[in-house]
């Protein structure tokens, strides 16, 4: 079978000849170390200082490099591809630290370099609902942003299943405003706020996702989070209230469009899966195990109602040994596989600090492990 169809299989709850595999994203060092080759993909700081000094279509060449070559190199089924620096001109900004900056909204950002990509704001605007952008108003996706998409689609999209990350996704855009702790209180203090700037920044969000679409790919992943390993920090209340009508806007919206949505959030999310299930996702990432994201006690409850994405906890690939890796694939087989519905992947990304010889034997148990016995 090509990869493409072993995806489509599993999400349509049917047993391919294997379990399908892939992963979102994997720490650029790693990916050197695979290919065998030094690349600007996904590599932080490097990366950021290459946009930053003009070597911007140095970083798209490395991003359209990657997302073609590694999912043939490790054997992937599907491929997750982001979007990439816009074709503009940049400049490095004023400089507050080591790894600390003004942006070009006038606030300090801070990088955080054992974190990958991880950028943060140290500060927030105090808005109101009068500040935010009109909702209706014509958001358009600059087209260079979706190099390695198209580039990604035009190598692989007949063979392998191809999904583009948003990126934002706007269910809960206190990033894009005021700060997660005030957008929080303002659930309680501002309704009114916080429902058009969900309005405002779904719709953003479904500019890229029609645009992605349009560009070939299959499927569509937003990837806001909203859960501690306590369960959402807004509540559940709140969450149904104020964040999950802007899921059910995207998941309507890429269907309308002919695409399948993946939502990737992690966290305890017992007490909302079932709202996530409800409004039609199609597959869920994010299966954080090693908090209680039993997959046994998923796939009993869901049936052939969601496809799950997982099986391997990020933290093992980082902390773990091969015989723990492989252990981790078996029993994901054996809870979630049969029937189809299970697509074997790590919880989030495969992040800085995992071992080559932890990722190669994961490669190799889901060959071991991962064929339907018939």
């Amino acid at each position: 079978m090509k990869p493409k169809e072993r995806v489509l299989a599993a999400l349509r709850h049917e047993e391919a000849d294997r379990i399908p595999t892939g992963e979102n994203a994997v720490d650029g060092r790693l990916v050197e170390q695979i290919l065998g080759k030094p690349l600007l993909y996904n590599r932080g700081w490097e990366e950021l200082q290459a946009v930053w000094n003009g070597r911007r279509d140095e970083v798209v060449r490395d991003y359209c490099r990657v997302h073609v070559e590694l999912p043939l190199a490790l054997e992937w089924d599907y491929v997750r591809v982001p979007v990439v620096p816009a074709a503009k001109a940049y400049h490095p900004p004023e400089m507050t630290g080591e790894s600390s900056w003004i942006c070009d909204q006038g606030y300090e950002v801070h990088f955080n370099p054992d974190a990958g990509n991880i950028i943060m704001r140290s500060e927030f605007a105090d808005m109101t609902a009068e500040d935010l952008p009109d909702p209706d108003a014509p958001f358009h996706v600059d087209p260079s942003e979706l190099e390695a998409v198209r580039h990604t689609v035009r190598e692989l999209g007949d063979s392998h299943f191809v999904i583009a990350r948003t990126p934002l996704d706007g269910s809960y855009p206190w990033e894009q405003t005021v700060g997660m702790e005030s957008f929080l209180m303002k659930m309680i203090t501002d309704p009114g706020f916080v429902e058009k700037a969900v309005a405002v920044y779904v719709n953003r969000s479904i500019a890229y996702i029609r645009a992605m679409l349009e560009a070939g790919v299959d499927a569509i992943m937003t990837t806001d989070d909203y859960s501690d390993n306590r369960g959402p920090i807004m509540g559940a209340d709140l969450f149904r209230k104020f964040v999950l009508p802007g899921i059910r806007k995207q998941c309507e919206a890429i269907h309308e469009l002919g695409g399948i949505f993946i939502k990737h959030t992690d966290g305890n999310l017992w007490d909302v899966l079932d709202d996530l299930v409800e409004i039609g996702i199609d597959g869920w990432h994010g299966i954080q195990r090693n908090i209680g994201m039993d997959l046994d006690r998923l796939k009993k409850r869901y049936g052939d109602r969601l496809c799950l994405f997982g099986g391997v906890n990020a933290e093992t690939l980082i902390a773990g040994d091969p015989e723990t890796v492989r252990r981790e694939v078996r029993t994901a087989v054996e809870q979630a596989g049969k029937g189809g519905g299970l697509v074997l992947t790590c919880s989030n990304v495969v992040a800085a600090g995992a071992s080559l010889e932890n990722y190669l034997a994961m490669r190799e148990a889901v060959r071991t492990y991962g064929t339907y016995t018939r």
